[in-house]
């Protein structure tokens, strides 16, 4: 039984609707899963906007993209963000889906492994769809299988 964070149709909107994807914890070291992960998003045609701290404040760059210190400084900039996407442990994450709601992004992902219910709960019940526990990439390679 398919859990509700989940959802095929849910997660087949985020893959073929969404044009621009803030991914939290992306940085430039290609051997964490959220740099290959924003490669992809940006060969299906995605925009990535890094959202990394870290990157910000030398005002650097990920994949060509200008990095921002909050989703909230990505917002102001970037206008309309559809996904935002959090690499970040399962208890740092409901954080950032609460970030999510409060800037007025259009949905939240989590990948394998991050889990949050209560943030789940939060974001729906605020009007954002959420999946959770899921990869872009592993739902792509089951459309191209």
């Amino acid at each position: 039984m398919t859990k509700a964070w989940q959802d095929p149709k849910t997660i087949d909107r985020f893959l073929d609707d969404t044009k621009t994807w803030a991914i939290v914890g992306l940085s430039n070291d290609t051997g964490r899963t959220a740099y290959p992960i924003a490669q992809l998003l940006q060969a299906k045609g995605k925009r990535v906007v890094p959202i990394h701290p870290g990157v910000a404040a030398e005002g650097g760059e990920v994949l060509g993209e200008k990095a921002y210190a909050t989703l909230t400084e990505a917002a102001a900039e970037v206008g309309t963000i559809d996904v935002v996407d959090v690499f970040r442990r399962s208890e740092a994450a409901g954080a950032f889906a609460d970030q999510a709601v409060a800037i007025g992004a259009g949905s939240v992902w989590f990948p394998l492994g991050v889990v949050d219910e209560e943030a789940f709960r939060r974001t729906t019940d605020a009007g954002l769809p959420m999946v959770m526990d899921v990869c872009p990439a592993i739902e792509w390679g089951k459309r191209d299988a």
